[in-house]
């Protein structure tokens, strides 16, 4: 009974064009679902990814229009993070996103990978991230996870050296997307906030069995903790990561626009999520039944700090209900919405998808 990784990560925004222009434009993601929120069906539910939304590589979106906004503190999110192979992907998006008008924060340098940090156009904090060099830079690989590691002090002094970060960029225009940044591999971690790093250690480690893979601090703000639970040799794609904050100084997160409503963990099948669910039950937890989702079912739960925490099947998936090359191009409902079709679409705001090839990325 184990954890696959990473499922999706759902946000709120305020404008369902503008979202998925930016997503798609400007990431290369693809709108693999336009639906609606089952709980809220007058309101669209957005899915990105990349060709066919594989588990892991699932961003989706509430629109609220008129949302206010929202913001990171503890019991939410900081920000996720997508994968680029390597430094040279990393300097093309810096170029390409500043050429977009972006303010662009990076090169980091992060010991185990390299990033850069953008906001989306309702404020969410976006951060792509190199895969590698990887967590055996300072811990062997059967050790991983068991002992603090500190910053390199080298390091955190270099990623002071603001000046040289921006002069950091490739050194050419980039309209495109080429296929050696293509944001294919999905996200590499998520990374949100508590009060207490032990409890949430007991949360995602002893009691989800999720493998520890660092305690280190934050980067930027040594004296605070932050710890990766992964899967297996923590791979990006099954990393969570937080923040260990002082409830005395830090806010508690606002639902809103730019804010995530919730994240999820994949589980394998039906029959290994009703005995997780057993299982949190057991342990004193709040724990929704199981909700058909079409696409995968799920189940809700909170992480110690309130954070809401799924676990979602690995399957059926996006091409349920659409062939692959017609995925995100339709609106499509649950069967027991279709009735209501027509009130439904009256409701939404319409948006324009453009059609999305692999050939536009390759």
């Amino acid at each position: 009974m184990t954890i696959q990784g990473l499922h999706h990560i759902t946000l709120v925004c305020s404008d369902a064009q503008r979202t998925i222009d930016f997503y798609t434009q400007v990431l290369g993601q693809r709108l693999v679902k336009k639906t609606v929120n089952f709980d809220d069906p007058d309101s669209y539910h957005l899915y990105f990814g990349d060709e066919i939304g594989r588990p892991g590589s699932a961003i989706t979106f509430f629109e609220w229009p008129g949302a206010p906004q929202g913001h990171w503190g503890i019991g939410g999110t900081h920000h996720f993070a997508l994968t680029v192979p390597d430094t040279n992907g990393l300097l093309k998006w810096k170029r390409r996103l500043t050429d977009h008008g972006l303010s662009v924060d990076g090169p980091l340098d992060r010991h185990y990978f390299k990033s850069i940090y953008f906001t989306d156009p309702d404020g969410v904090i976006v951060e792509i991230a190199t895969e590698g060099p990887g967590w055996t830079m300072d811990e062997a690989a059967d050790k991983l996870g068991t002992a603090y590691r500190q910053p390199p002090a080298e390091m955190v002094v270099n990623n002071r050296d603001e000046a040289r970060i921006k002069a950091e960029t490739w050194p050419e225009p980039v309209p495109e997307i080429t296929a050696d940044m293509a944001l294919r591999q999905g996200m590499h971690h998520i990374t949100a906030i508590g009060a207490d790093i032990q409890r949430t250690q007991a949360f995602f480690g002893d009691l989800l069995g999720m493998r520890r893979v660092k305690m280190t601090s934050n980067f930027d703000d040594p004296n605070s903790a932050h710890w990766y639970w992964g899967v297996g040799d923590g791979q990006p794609g099954t990393l969570i990561t937080y923040f260990e904050r002082d409830p005395a100084r830090v806010r508690r997160a606002k639902m809103g626009a730019g804010q995530t409503h919730h994240f999820a963990l994949a589980v394998p099948d039906e029959e290994t999520q009703l005995a997780w669910r057993e299982k949190l039950l057991q342990a004193g937890l709040r724990v929704s039944p199981v909700m058909d989702r079409v696409y995968f079912k799920s189940i809700y739960t909170n992480d110690p700090d309130g954070h809401i925490v799924e676990l979602a099947t690995a399957g059926p998936g996006f091409l349920f209900d659409e062939d692959v090359d017609k995925l995100g191009q339709s609106l499509k409902l649950p069967p027991w919405l279709e009735s209501y079709r027509a009130d439904i679409e009256r409701r939404l705001r319409p948006v324009n998808v453009i059609p999305w090839s692999v050939a536009e990325v390759a």
